[in-house]
């Protein structure tokens, strides 16, 4: 995805969890945690995973269930960049790690538009992927998207609730925060302001580093609107809300965990312990376990293992 630090790795809500052919095959009995199960005897390697909170706690937590089914993988957490990611799991360095659809669409097979919809971008994505010998497992319903989001009583103020009534505001009020690649990407301001027909200037644009962001747009000296990450924990934390991308001009970043094909015709086992996972992480749902992580300061092996633990999963 992007700050990811590539892409980003979609305020549009979360669409729900769409079954894959590619999970149909092995059996269905890993069931509850308790005690475990040895279904996925023999399978090693590594659960990689970007540089960011939520790709730790997803690793973590691919890793505990895995292993928790009988596997003996460990997570991976070092690497740094998408590209570096990728390619680990194209050496088969990776046994496999969790990926956001618009970012395979775009920086991985080179396409320069995002496809409308989160089930329809999903699916073009893991047709694309599967020319390549990757499989997609069953997508979670969470969306780590681009957006803007704004004080939750100044969005009552002001009367917001989409980036079209953003457009309609008073010129004075439409202040941003945003970070220094978003402000060039074609999939970023540019795009935004001729999509909305926003006509900010320049005086009224900040650029901050993305953490700063946050901050900024609680306070809201600097800005109205920030531009943030849609599963940041930090969201919910300072009371910010996520304004609707209407025209849906922000590419869906749906997560879900990639592999390569021949890995899972090995081991069919592994699309279904995935599938026990996937329904549970929406988008509301990340956003508390990052905020686990980035305000409180946990640790996100920790928060794998106690969510798992809450789950039922382990």
């Amino acid at each position: 995805m992007k700050r990811r630090p590539l892409l980003s790795l979609t305020a549009v809500a979360a669409l729900g969890v769409f079954a894959l052919t590619a999970c149909s095959g092995g059996s269905s009995g890993s069931g509850s945690a308790a005690g475990g199960s040895d279904e996925l005897a023999g399978l090693t390697g590594q659960i990689g995973s970007k540089d960011f909170s939520e790709q730790y706690i997803l690793a973590h937590i691919t890793t505990q269930l895995l292993n928790a089914r009988g596997a003996d993988v460990e997570a991976n957490t070092k690497l740094v960049g998408s590209a570096n990611v990728r390619q680990a799991l194209e050496n088969d360095e990776f046994l496999g790690y969790w990926e956001y659809t618009g970012t395979s669409w775009i920086t991985y097979n080179g396409n320069t538009a995002p496809v409308a919809g989160a089930e329809a971008q999903f699916d073009a994505t893991k047709e694309a992927d599967a020319a390549k010998g990757i499989a997609w497992l069953d997508p979670a319903p969470l969306n780590n998207t681009y957006a803007f989001a704004i004080r939750a009583d100044k969005a009552e103020e002001l009367g917001v609730k989409t980036l079209s009534d953003v457009a309609k505001l008073p010129a004075d009020e439409q202040t941003f925060c945003i970070e220094s690649e978003f402000s060039t990407r074609d999939d970023g301001w540019p795009g935004l302001k001729t999509a909305y027909g926003l006509n900010v200037p320049d005086s009224n644009v900040a650029l901050l580093d993305t953490g700063v962001i946050y901050t900024a747009t609680q306070k809201g000296d600097d800005c109205n609107f920030g531009e943030v990450f849609q599963t940041d924990g930090r969201i919910p934390a300072l009371d910010l809300v996520v304004l609707e991308d209407d025209k849906e001009f922000f590419p869906v970043y749906q997560g879900a965990f990639t592999m390569k094909q021949s890995t899972l015709d090995e081991y069919p086992a592994i699309a279904d312990v995935i599938a026990e996972i996937s329904p549970l992480l929406t988008t509301e749902e990340m956003q508390k376990l990052n905020a686990l992580v980035d305000v409180d300061g946990e640790d996100p092996e920790d928060v794998a293992t106690d969510w798992l633990t809450e789950q039922g999963l382990i």
